[in-house]
This record gives structure tokens, sequence and C-alpha cells, in this order.
């Protein structure tokens, strides 16, 4: 079947889901480090990124291999992938509730730790190396990352240290039309700045302490503009899935998947792809599945597939990794919280929002908007988020409610110390580069 716009557009429509089916799908990313130096490691090294995935087999889960070489492992609906400088990655299952999260998260962390302890290395829950830029043979030996690779630096200044020094924790949530994805996908784009500052956690670089508070979320600046950053039509009043179609057709592509091997169409149109216009292909045309490996290219920290994804909030302690999909929920998924939300995204201004996304990666949660700085806007995101999660009442086995796994947020907002601020603290108390790590590993 020839795809059209229409089909792109339906396949947008069938992510709705009615509200009973909403779930909850959480990703995080941690650095792998030996024990003993504190280095980066390898794919191939005894302690390395290929023997971990292989040790972790013992627990259930199924490799996937790719070129030869095991890239990721599968479970149930859950999966551990590989980003570019060997970031071990868990993609959740979608779940019923927060409680459901946080098992799952322990649950990995668990096993991470159990083949840690027997290969000497550690696992570090921060959002960029401390050392800086990861030396280019220590990348992953994955076909699509050596594409984007090439093509990286011929678009921004900072793609390789994107794909290779960054850590993220991600929430995915559901939209029920194509109204309330828009209700969620404009009042969260608004609202991010605030997320991003609550999760800071990255303010080393090269070893000493940089102008960021969140360099993973300065990195994102100069990466390229065609996929990053934040598209003008999110804030029109008609907002639909054809705008972002539209979008998503004038980013320019990476690869195409063909017999299990990837075809370096980078910097090519997926328009012309369509028409059959493809230098790389010529008279062939995309199917679905070409649309949505073309969709996970878009790096927006909102990104719309068939869910919303939420990308960010730099990585951090085990408690960040609930708090967040918590965050999220709280916020979106109760309905009078949404209004909440909603009117305070619809009080900012266009550019009390572009002032907070470009100086919260270096101010964080001191910067002031319209009179109020970001930790006062925290302090009402985090309220708000807290009573739809009481209104929820998905309770654990001890009856406590989902609300709890905001505690930590509240704590730095109450504090004003977020990760990052903590980190520099140990950093200028003169602290062993060691105590750092281990107080940031998992």
């Amino acid at each position: 079947m020839n795809l059209k716009k229409i089909d792109l557009i339906k396949w947008f429509e069938a992510g709705c889901k009615p509200k009973n089916l909403f779930r909850i799908g959480t990703e995080h990313e941690k650095f792998v480090y030996k024990l003993n130096s504190l280095k980066p490691v390898s794919y191939n090294e005894p302690s390395g990124i290929k023997n971990i995935l292989k040790s972790l087999v013992r627990f259930g889960w199924v490799e996937v291999s790719e070129s030869g070489n095991i890239i990721a492992l599968r479970k149930d609906n859950q999966s551990i992938t590989l980003e570019p400088g060997g970031q071990l990655e868990l993609s959740g299952a979608p779940l019923e509730n927060i409680h459901q999260t946080c098992s799952e998260v322990n649950e990995h962390l668990k096993q991470v730790k159990i083949i840690g302890n027997e290969l000497n290395i550690g696992f570090l829950g921060v959002g960029a190396r401390l050392e800086g830029k990861l030396a280019s043979d220590l990348w992953m030996p994955k076909p699509r990352y050596k594409i984007m690779k090439d093509y990286m630096p011929l678009v921004g200044n900072l793609g390789l240290e994107m794909m290779a020094d960054t850590c993220t924790v991600q929430a995915n949530l559901d939209y029920s039309s194509e109204q309330d994805m828009r209700r969620k996908l404009k009042t969260s784009f608004i609202l991010q700045p605030i997320v991003t500052a609550l999760f800071a956690s990255s303010p080393i670089e090269k070893m000493k302490p940089s102008k960021y508070i969140t360099r993973r979320a300065a990195i994102w600046f100069d990466v390229d503009k065609d996929r990053c950053g934040t598209p003008k039509f999110i804030f029109d009043e008609n907002l639909s899935f054809e705008s972002w179609v539209d979008y998503a057709l004038k980013v320019p592509m990476y690869f195409i998947k063909r017999n299990g091997q990837y075809i370096n169409c980078a910097g090519a149109s997926f328009e012309k792809f369509m028409l059959g216009q493809l230098e790389q292909l010529p008279n062939e045309k995309p199917t679905i599945l070409d649309w949505e490996d073309h969709l996970s290219t878009i790096f927006t920290e909102i990104r719309l597939k068939q869910y919303i994804e939420f990308r960010g909030a730099d990585a951090g302690p085990w408690k960040s990794l609930c708090a967040l999909p918590a965050l999220w929920v709280g916020l979106l998924y109760d309905s009078e919280s949404l209004n909440e939300a909603e009117s305070l995204a619809k009080s900012w201004s266009f550019d009390m929002y572009k002032k907070a996304y470009e100086e919260v990666p270096i101010k964080g949660l001191d910067l002031i908007i319209n009179k109020r700085s970001i930790n006062d806007h925290a302090k009402d995101l985090i309220a708000i988020s807290k009573r739809g999660l009481k209104k929820r009442n998905f309770l654990d086995g001890t009856g406590n409610d989902e609300s709890g796994y905001l505690n930590q947020l509240e704590e730095i907002t109450h504090t004003g110390n977020s990760q990052a601020k903590k980190m520099l603290s140990m950093w200028n108390n003169n602290e062993p580069l060691k105590s750092i790590y281990d107080h940031y590993s998992y």
C-alpha cells in the first residue's frame, strides 16, 4: 500500500485510548564505569557492555543481535538497550500505576547491581558525563549510530556529545483524543523548563564545574535545529495530529532499514520518499514501519507518537526515576489537575517560556520568571500533581497512594537544592571524585 498523508494522520489517531486504558511507561539511562578507575567501559572488554548484557540473560532476558553483536535484551514488554556511548537503558512496560513503575525500576537496578558486583563495574545516575567527551573507540557497534555519528557534525557542534555523553529519565503517557493530545502536548511543552530545573543533575564538565546546572539540557541547543527545540506550531490554537505530521515530514531522515540492514539516507526528505523519489532507493516508497523509525529520530523535549514522550529530565538517583513519571501522571491523568496545569501554562507568555527554556540550563531553580523563581513555580506544579495522584487513589500494599513519590521533589523545592547543587557542594568541599560517583550510583 502506498502511504498517503492521511495514513500518517490516522496512525496518530490509532494511539487514542479510553481513559481506563491509560498506561505509564518509564525509560531511564545510566552510565557504566569501572569501580577501580571510574573510567567508562568498552563493548568487548571482559567487564564490558557485551558481557553485561550476556550476564543479564540469567534473569529471563532474551538477546537481540544486530550485525553479529548483541545490542539489546527483551523480556515481556520491557527492553534493555544501548545508547551510543554504552549508556544502559531500561525501557519499561506500559503499567497502570507508579507503584508498579517503582517495582519495575527496583527489580532492574537489583539485577544490574548483582552483575556489577561480579564484573566490578558501577552504574551512575547523572545527566552528563563528568569526565567530558567519550573517546570515539568506546562507541557502541550499532549501524544506526554510525550513520548518525557521521551526520551529526554537519548540522551542529554538540550532536556527538548528546549521543554519547548524556543520560535521561523519560515518561511515556497516553492521550484519549486529538483534543486531549493538544492540551497535554501544549501544556507540557510550556511547563517543561520547570521540570528540567527540578531534575538538574549535570553541572560538571571535564572534571570541573561548568557554567550549567544541567549541561545535558544545554547540549541540546547545538545538536540539530531541524529536529530539536520547540516547533513553533506547538503554540497554535489548532494544534493537531496533522500539525505534527507536517512537521515530521520536513525533518530530514537518518536511515531506512531493509532486510536487517541500515541504508544511509541522512539529510534526505521523507516527503520525497513518499513520492518514490529517494535517491538511495529509487521508485521505492515507505512503509508505516519506516514512518515509525523516522518519528524516533525527532528529538524535541516532548515528542508525539501513539503516546506522548516526556524527554527533558536529567537522569538521577533512583527516587527520581519514580518521581518523573509520578509528576507528569499527577499533572495530566486527572481531569481537574490537567485543568490546573493548563491554566498555569496559559499564564506564561511565549517570552516567559522562551526565557525559561534558554536560561534554566544555566540558573536552574534560581531563575526568575515573572517576578517568581522557577523554584516557586515548581512548588505550584508539585502541589497540582500531588492532588492529582491522591485523586487517582492507587494504593500500594501498605495503603500509600502515589503522591509519596513526589516527596523527593518537594524536598528539593523546600531546600532549593537540586541534585546539581548537591553535586557542586560536594565538589567545592573537595570531596574525592569517588565520593561523587558513589553518591550518584545505583
